[in-house]
């Protein structure tokens, strides 16, 4: 029986359910850039490989690629965040359009936009530069008021959060969108998540869950823990992604946990990205949250076999 058939689905049904399905995305975007060569000998300079590159890559990372996974699993996506007024904003904002989403971005011409440049040899990555600065609170500003203004237009918010400043204005418009009836999933970041109080769902990894909640050391104690999170923060929900492990949702009706379908593992960059993309986009189709759960699984079953920022397309999905 197939994964669509577990649930009660059909790829037709479902696939019409997702092309009218509208998601907003709000977060800090990122360009990552890749360049791929060999290494065949050592710096007679310092002891580090010498790669020569061959070949260049640019994909949509944070925030974008969350918008990505949407996209490639045919719902509407919609990126409103802030970059630089350079040159990898522009080359962003034309991989984003060409993948037929909703770019608004504004341009802040006092920081560079994110970039995240990885060096990767025979199939390895032998480095990763950042680049990136804070957004000014003009921007931040022009943000809030443009989310303030179209919020209502979506059938769910998904606030992609890492860390570089973009969701400054988190609480705001957390409110603004539950007031809108709108779900809010969120993808946290840092040890204090008081300002995600009152969302939807959040979705921390086991080392974001561990780093607010502290440590455990039973099964029990990590749901009593994660019950006492949901709670404290008043959330509908909390989806604790578990790597090999798998999933665990947690609800008032209690944990639900599902293993991982991950065949192979090659590169789980990105994978966050896919959960939250795809929970947010069935959830705007009209999804159960348990079901919503169990395809964005199968979705990051998909992608961490993938090199890098990858996304899970619907005919990928649709086959398991």
């Amino acid at each position: 029986m197939s994964l669509l058939q577990t649930i009660g689905l059909t790829p037709a049904g479902l696939a019409e359910k997702l092309a009218g399905a509208r998601v907003l995305v709000v977060g800090d975007v990122m360009l990552d850039r890749y360049w791929f060569g060999d290494v065949n000998r050592i710096s007679p300079e310092a002891p580090v490989p010498v790669a020569r590159i061959n070949r260049l890559e640019e994909r949509a990372g944070g925030a974008a690629n969350v918008a990505r996974n949407i996209a490639s699993l045919g719902g509407q996506a919609t990126i409103l965040s802030v970059v630089g007024d350079d040159e990898a904003a522009t080359a962003l904002e034309r991989l984003m359009q060409a993948d037929g989403i909703v770019t608004s971005f504004k341009r802040d011409a006092h920081i560079a936009t994110t970039i995240k440049l990885r060096v990767v040899a025979r199939q390895q990555q032998l480095i990763r530069l950042d680049f990136e600065d804070a957004p000014s609170h003009e921007i931040l500003s022009d943000i809030l008021g443009e989310f303030t203004q179209i919020v209502a237009q979506y059938d769910a918010v998904i606030l992609s959060d890492y860390g570089k400043g973009g969701l400054t204005h988190v609480a705001q418009m957390i409110h603004l969108a539950r007031a809108a009836g709108k779900p809010v999933l969120i993808d946290p970041k840092g040890d204090d998540y008081s300002k995600y109080a009152g969302a939807t769902l959040l979705t921390p990894n086991l080392s974001e869950f561990k780093e607010v909640a502290g440590s455990w050391r039973t099964e029990d104690e990590l749901v009593s823990k994660a019950q006492a999170l949901r709670h404290s923060l008043q959330l509908d929900a909390l989806l604790v992604t578990r790597s090999e492990e798998g999933m665990t949702l947690f609800r008032e009706q209690g944990a639900l946990h599902q293993p991982t379908l991950a065949r192979e593992v090659y590169d789980v960059s990105g994978a966050g990205d896919t959960v939250i993309g795809t929970l947010g986009l069935m959830l705007a189709a009209g999804l159960p949250l348990p079901d919503a759960m169990s395809l964005a699984n199968a979705a990051a079953g998909i992608v961490v076999a993938k090199l890098g920022t990858a996304v899970c397309s619907q005919q990928e999905l649709f086959a398991l």
